[in-house]
């Protein structure tokens, strides 16, 4: 219950209407199921973070980075996994202040349609407790085609 002292909730410029916002933590863990049926094909997850708290100041868009902290210190690392074995990770420092990134957490491969749904568990976090981290906002995890990678760097 103490962690919440530290999470507020704004309207935003987002995906959605209404998101957290992480003010500090020491501890950062973050993660998700879900079960699907996808078409064979292979795919790449991403989550969809800013660096800052956007806001709306005589309609224009601004973001305030002054609450960003300690995400350069030690890389945050992202996971996945599925209910057919496969598994990736990859590690990054954030570093877009004022702007939605995709981070990639990694590939999986579905190779037949006609199989069960596809489970997938998916995470990030940074658990380093040797310094407070904060100033984060998580709009959304993203699951596309790899072949759309690319292009997704774009937005």
């Amino acid at each position: 219950m103490q962690a919440l002292m530290y999470i507020s909730m704004f309207l935003t410029t987002c995906r959605f209407n209404t998101i957290a916002y992480l003010q500090q933590i020491w501890w950062f863990e973050v993660g998700g199921e879900l079960e699907f049926e996808f078409p064979a094909g292979t795919y790449s997850l991403f989550f969809r973070l800013q660096l800052g708290k956007t806001s709306k100041k005589l309609g224009r868009r601004t973001c305030n980075v002054d609450r960003v902290h300690g995400w350069d210190i030690k890389p945050v690392r992202f996971q996945l996994s599925t209910s057919n074995g496969q598994q990736a990770s990859s590690e990054c420092y954030l570093h877009q202040q004022g702007n939605w990134g995709h981070y990639h957490a990694g590939d999986f491969v579905v190779y037949s349609s006609n199989t069960a749904p596809l489970k997938l568990r998916f995470s990030m976090m940074q658990i380093d407790c040797t310094h407070t981290k904060g100033g984060v906002c998580l709009d959304s995890v993203l699951i596309c085609p790899s072949e759309f990678r690319e292009k997704l760097k774009q937005f």
